[in-house]
């Protein structure tokens, strides 16, 4: 095996988790059978009412010198959790990875080689690919392709599972915005502060990223978190000076989102798988 792959960078993985006992072990695995050896997994349990606590410090146990994990007092949402996580970190680079997802094996080797080779940029993300909860493969997200400051004004510009950064990105945004508004939302206002602080990022059209997607997951869509994101657009078209007008067609998107049917939703999403 390459010795840069056992003695590079460390990375620093942050990982929420809430009530996902069913899929942590196959996230966690994906991250212990990475070909990228160096790297410090940090789980921070938000007060899961179900086993994930368990099985998480199962792994802990296992892999005291590679695990640490952690919990909160109360439930206080994901960007309190990688927060939290944050305090243990000690990499060089920070990346995320969500706990009912799955990092393809070469993932973390190829996201390092990048930002090792392209010291421009701080930040990097890539496409990934949707699947059910059945292990079916669906349709791949491709990010956006060289995402600017301007890019929020109609997109997201990066999956944020999918990131690694430069420790130095979070040292400076000082983490996530912890808030009312930042509630399921937290990396849509990280992105806002990202592009003020000056920094640049971009995306590999590799898919190293597998997202669980189901029905659940478009119900947790509601009315009040869609509201938040869209208070969230409020504050960063105005933090990154985009003309007023700009906020016309986000806000009515949301509105009709907010009336959508999730069962609507869900028949759009396989009509989309079909015609990608």
């Amino acid at each position: 095996m390459n010795e840069n792959l056992l003695h590079g960078d460390k990375i620093s993985i942050l990982m929420g988790i809430y009530n996902c006992a069913d899929t942590l072990s196959e996230a966690i695995d994906s991250i212990i059978n990475q070909t990228y050896t160096n790297w410090q997994l940090i789980l921070c349990d938000d007060c899961s009412t179900d086993n994930t606590y368990n099985v998480a410090k199962s792994y802990q146990e296992k892999y005291p010198e590679k695990i640490v994990l952690v919990r909160n007092e109360v439930n206080s949402r994901l960007a309190f959790s990688l927060n939290h996580c944050l305090k243990y970190a000690d990499g060089e680079f920070i990346a995320r990875m969500d706990g009912d997802d799955i990092s393809v094996s070469n993932r973390f080797e190829v996201q390092l080689k990048f930002l090792n080779d392209h010291p421009e940029y701080d930040l990097v993300g890539c496409a990934m690919q949707r699947f059910s909860g059945d292990g079916k493969l669906a349709d791949i997200f491709y990010s956006v392709d060289n995402p600017d400051y301007y890019t929020l004004k109609n997109k997201i510009p990066y999956h944020h599972a999918t990131i690694m950064a430069r420790r130095k990105v979070y040292d400076e945004l000082n983490g996530y915005t912890v808030c009312e508004r930042t509630k399921r939302g937290q990396d849509y206002d990280l992105w806002f502060r990202f592009y003020k602080a000056g920094f640049k990022g971009t995306n590999l059209r590799e898919p190293l990223y597998m997202v669980r997607e189901d029905a659940a997951a478009i119900r947790r869509r509601t009315f009040k978190t869609r509201f938040n994101a869209l208070k969230t657009t409020w504050y960063g078209f105005n933090l990154l000076g985009y003309p007023k007008h700009w906020l016309i067609r986000p806000t009515i998107e949301t509105f009709i989102k907010s009336i959508t049917p999730h069962k609507v939703t869900e028949l759009y999403r396989r009509w989309q798988c079909k015609h990608k």
